[in-house]
């Protein structure tokens, strides 16, 4: 990924998505993830690798369910993780990471509602978690081309099987 340092290409986008597949294959959950954070750090807009590769919303809810309870492999808690990742979010196009970020956030929250927040963070920090339908509407707005049809159709999926 240090090749990539000032290129969030495409090809920084499959990199950390295949690097991530790879933590996966060697019991990384939790690593797995964040090389996910990293993919959502890529200037993609209407380019073919989303199409073949759209925004591995999907891959996180996979990753969670997969080793939530796992004692052999380290996931920690992914939603304090989004949460935390949501409240820290810098750097080049902080705003929208922002987003994908709390949007991962929800998927956590839905899919393994064992995790909870970090309390003490928004009491302390008096932090307010936007509501999920204004983070889908923002991605509609910022985010890649068609990335909160996609980020609608992991719910909608994944709460119909």
């Amino acid at each position: 990924m240090r090749a990539f340092r000032e290129r969030r290409n495409s090809q920084f986008y499959l990199s950390a998505l295949s690097y991530a597949q790879s933590l996966l294959g060697e019991g990384k959950p939790a690593q797995a993830l964040l090389q996910i954070n990293k993919s959502f750090m890529a200037e993609l807009e209407t380019e073919d690798v989303l199409v073949t590769w759209p925004p591995a919303y999907q891959a996180v809810v996979w990753i969670i369910e997969r080793y939530r309870g796992d004692k052999e492999c380290f996931l920690g808690n992914p939603v304090r993780h989004y949460q935390h990742l949501a409240t820290r979010m810098s750097g080049p196009r902080g705003g929208i990471r922002t987003l994908r970020a709390w949007a991962c956030f929800y998927l956590a929250e839905t899919f393994a509602p064992e995790y909870e927040r970090d309390l003490e963070q928004l009491q302390q920090e008096k932090l307010t978690i936007p509501p999920f339908q204004s983070v889908l509407s923002a991605i509609d707005r910022f985010g890649w081309d068609g990335e909160g049809n996609v980020l609608r159709g992991t719910f909608s999926s994944l709460r119909n099987r």
